[in-house]
């Protein structure tokens, strides 16, 4: 599916949503076919770095360092920094917490081990173990920038449904932006359902509070299938 497919869609968009008195989400979601669900490996969990970023950049991410000056510099950069030694303090009940606090964690290479450890039986199942980071602030920034720019494209709630729905952009983006985002999703899931587009059955777009318009097909509107 090409870029300008979906600049056309956003612009039929435009002219069908209504103006809301909050800003709205755009929404992209890919409807799926032949595809036996019930299958592990052929469930879809992927990380989808967008080009650019819709606001998760608000969530927050936590590194566990060991270089006491590295981590009192970190401090400027990560929305928290923990050190070494207290992780092993860690209980069940807050590592539950950070789960749900943090988008995102970094670690030293050196604490890698120790997080897991005492944290991975917690973060693994949440697909959230801390990626390795060196003691390099530059290098922080980048991988902060880009954990905050990640989405996840899933159809593991409930009852795996053949579709997947994710947020590309706000409404004050430009159509251009969101067409980026939109193509990075459609181009990382493609690997997940076998790179065959006629797994796909259709392609939607929509705001919050607007009905849906169908990718590739101009002035068509289309129901989300369930």
């Amino acid at each position: 599916m090409e870029k300008k497919q979906f600049i056309d869609a956003l612009a039929e968009l435009r002219k069908s949503a209504l103006q809301r008195k909050f800003k709205q989400t755009v929404d992209l979601t890919i409807n799926l076919q032949n595809i036996d669900f019930k299958k592990v490996e052929n469930q879809i969990d992927v990380d989808v770095a967008l080009p650019h970023p819709i606001g998760k950049g608000e969530g927050k991410v936590l590194l566990f360092a060991r270089d006491k000056g590295f981590a009192q510099d970190a401090k400027g950069i990560a929305d928290n920094v923990m050190m070494e030694e207290d992780i092993k303090g860690i209980d069940k009940k807050k590592a539950a917490e950070l789960v749900n606090e943090y988008i995102g964690f970094l670690a030293e290479g050196p604490v890698m081990l120790t997080v897991a450890k005492y944290l991975g039986q917690i973060l693994a199942p949440k697909n959230k173990m801390p990626k390795p980071v060196p003691a390099d602030l530059k290098v922080l920034q980048a991988q902060i920038s880009r954990l905050k720019s990640v989405v996840k494209v899933s159809n593991k709630k409930g009852k795996f449904m053949p579709l997947v729905h994710v947020s590309i952009g706000k409404e004050e983006m430009k159509d251009d932006a969101i067409a980026d985002n939109a193509v990075a999703v459609y181009q990382t899931l493609l690997p997940a359902v076998g790179s065959k587009t006629n797994n796909i059955k259709s392609v939607l777009i929509k705001m919050t509070m607007s009905s849906p318009v169908r990718v590739g097909a101009k002035n068509v509107a289309a129901e989300v299938s369930a």
